[in-house]
């Protein structure tokens, strides 16, 4: 578990359990600590099952991290908390706002994918090729995803646009470290998660209650816009931030906005 509590001694005014992307560990995004300094953020991170510290849980599902959550929650005596996930972190955290909405004030899922399946959605339309044959594999099990791991694709068939490559080389450069944490004890939390993505997620994005915020980049092509709008379109309390040009790593850009968001509603 993360806690950048000791960061700013005292009751913090917010506090947002972080949910990272595949593969990555629970490490609190420090590129966003200036801003979450600013506004007196408490970050909660843990590693997924699979992850860093987190043993192994073979057929988990995307809603599990609800119980996960409510479960460093208590530890923590944390009664009420936002959620923030990025990524493959967005349908986790979405999973808490539906299934903990006594206790999730707010969420932001940015870049996130939608359920596998999901009703006028073509799911896989704009993907980049490394990430839909990744995902198409998981769908034919776990043998067949863990065969296609071994295939090392190059960074443009990852879907990673220009303002991405450049996001990672400065501000985002943080990514790097910890995707080779996530990966220093193999593939295994990596293939869970693309498993869980492709599988019934346990929960509808529909029942979510909470306010939202959906961040998404026009030029994303490793999660497509278009489940951005799908989820925005079903889910009650939603406000989708559709940013042009950007793509899966840039839109980050927007991030302090998203965190000044959360804050505002969390002081409701």
């Amino acid at each position: 578990m993360y806690d950048t509590g000791e960061r700013a001694p005292g009751p913090a005014p917010m506090t947002i359990l972080w949910h990272h992307g595949t593969p990555n560990v629970g490490q609190p995004p420090e590129p966003l600590f200036p801003t979450s300094d600013r506004l007196g953020v408490r970050w909660i991170g843990y590693d997924r099952p699979g992850y860093g510290g987190s043993a192994r849980r073979p057929g988990r599902d995307i809603a599990s991290a609800a119980a996960d959550v409510a479960a460093v929650a208590d530890a923590l005596d944390l009664e009420r908390f936002a959620v923030m996930g990025h990524s493959g972190g967005g349908p986790h955290a979405m999973a808490c706002a539906a299934l903990l909405p006594d206790r999730v004030v707010a969420a932001v899922a940015g870049a996130s994918l939608a359920p596998y399946g999901a009703d006028g959605l073509d799911w896989f339309a704009g993907m980049a090729p490394a990430g839909e044959a990744a995902l198409r594999a998981a769908l034919s099990g776990r043998a067949a995803r863990e065969r296609h791991e071994a295939r090392e694709a190059a960074e443009e068939e990852m879907g990673f646009t220009e303002t991405d490559a450049r996001a990672l080389a400065g501000e985002w450069s943080w990514f790097g470290g910890i995707v080779r944490a996530a990966l220093a004890g193999g593939t295994d939390g990596l293939v869970d998660d693309d498993l869980a993505y492709v599988a019934p997620w346990g929960f509808d994005p529909a029942q979510m209650t909470t306010p939202t915020l959906l961040l998404h980049g026009t030029a994303d092509r490793v999660v497509p816009p278009a489940h951005g709008r799908w989820l925005s379109e079903r889910i009650e309390q939603a406000e989708l931030w559709l940013e042009d040009g950007e793509g899966h790593i840039s839109v980050l850009r927007h991030a302090p906005a998203a965190l000044e968001w959360l804050a505002e509603r969390a002081s409701r």
